[in-house]
């Protein structure tokens, strides 16, 4: 019987060695932070998500396993922790996006390029929110205003552009670490310069922490090569 249990053990502990000797919860932690700093919304991490929920699942089924076999408490309650952390960090992210959908929804539903950075499901609740939101406004303050003022993006119908319509602050700063090396950048993103006597470039290596202009450097946030934090 011992002999048994000891065997079932052996064999979990080893299931959650290999579960939690992934990347993925720093990844998903990265992920949160990326999104918590950016001021724009960032294409949606649909890879690392699904794999983040699987291994949750598998997770608490190893926690439900332990527990109802009399398993020490002080090892189920470890892996109890590490499944809470694991738990908040893809809340915290899809918490977060939701918190920029709902100030930018405008925004990034009239450009392709951003609409194509929201999951499925956050593309139906942009929809939702735009339909709802619209047709409250509409109902109660667009209505009742002149023909010239009844434009949900526009101040007036005189407007070149969208000015109701709020958009993040792009050239903000932020704090970037480097994740990989790179080649020399500039002050204004670029990696070249027709000029060879610039003194505005600098060299990031891996572990650095520099504070940068968001705009000129969203390629490299993209791209993996820096992170924010």
């Amino acid at each position: 019987m011992a002999s048994g249990s000891e065997e079932w053990s052996a064999a979990q502990i080893d299931d959650y060695e290999t579960l939690v000797s992934t990347t993925d919860v720093e990844l998903l932690k990265r992920a949160w932070r990326n999104e918590k700093a950016a001021p724009e919304i960032l294409p949606f991490e649909e890879a690392l998500v699904k794999r983040a929920k699987e291994q949750i699942q598998l997770m608490e089924e190893t926690v439900d396993d332990f527990a109802e076999s009399g398993h020490d408490p002080l090892i189920a309650s470890l892996y109890q922790m590490d499944l809470d952390r694991a738990q908040f960090l893809l809340r915290s992210y899809l918490r977060v996006r939701l918190q920029k959908i709902e100030k930018f929804m405008f925004y990034i539903w009239k450009s392709d390029t951003h609409r194509n950075r929201l999951s499925k499901e956050e593309e139906k609740f942009t929809e939702r929110c735009i339909r709802d939101i619209g047709k409250h406004l509409e109902e109660t303050v667009l209505s009742k205003l002149a023909d010239n003022y009844q434009s949900l993006l526009k101040q007036s119908i005189i407007s070149e552009e969208d000015d109701m319509v709020p958009e993040p602050q792009l050239d903000t700063f932020v704090v970037a670490k480097c994740q990989r090396a790179m080649r020399p950048l500039y002050l204004d993103g670029s990696r070249q310069s027709a000029s060879f006597d610039r003194d505005d470039h600098f060299q990031m290596v891996p572990g650095d922490l520099c504070i940068l202009h968001y705009r000129p450097f969203q390629e490299e946030l993209m791209s993996g090569n820096i992170s924010l934090v």
